[in-house]
């Protein structure tokens, strides 16, 4: 399947290991808020887990004017917390999934074709190597906030 819509909407994660899976559940999540509503048909939604960020953010189409990228991000808050970060915030180097592949670079790359994000949620645990399925509480509890972040960043209102 091409990914040809204007705004890809990419969980990343590996919903095996706790929080990792973020990304995937909000896809999820996002799929079955429009099962009942009209999805614009700009927009395209993908559980691209661990290792298809990769190809994903590395083959960019002629028709991506935007990519919402929706993962698990470290920073300084408390777990569940919610961030919007734009590729520049992030260092190059810095932003690597749990397989300590970096990930910004070729974030850093696709933003000079497009308009890149990234909502981040601050997770409590990621199990790996050991896995535990399921979202701890406080990252559970931010996906609806997700949703709406990125309905704001897709242009539709609630």
């Amino acid at each position: 399947m091409p990914y040809d819509a204007e705004i890809l909407v990419v969980g990343c994660g590996n919903i095996l290991f706790k929080d990792d899976g973020f990304g995937p559940e909000v896809i999820k999540a996002l799929e079955e808020y429009f099962k009942d509503r009209e999805k614009p048909d700009n927009v395209m939604f993908i559980d691209a887990g661990t290792g298809g960020p990769h190809f994903v953010f590395s083959l960019p189409h002629e028709e991506w004017k935007k990519m919402i990228v929706v993962d698990v991000v470290e920073f300084n808050a408390e777990p569940g917390t919610l961030r919007k970060f734009d590729v520049t915030e992030i260092p190059k180097g810095s932003y690597e999934n749990m397989h300590t592949w970096p990930v910004s670079q070729p974030l850093h790359e696709l933003s000079e074709k497009i308009d890149v994000v990234v909502i981040g949620c601050k997770p409590k645990e990621i199990s790996a190597p050991n896995v535990e399925m399921g979202l701890t509480p406080p990252v559970k509890k931010a996906i609806p906030r997700a949703i709406q972040m990125i309905l704001d960043e897709i242009g539709v209102s609630k």
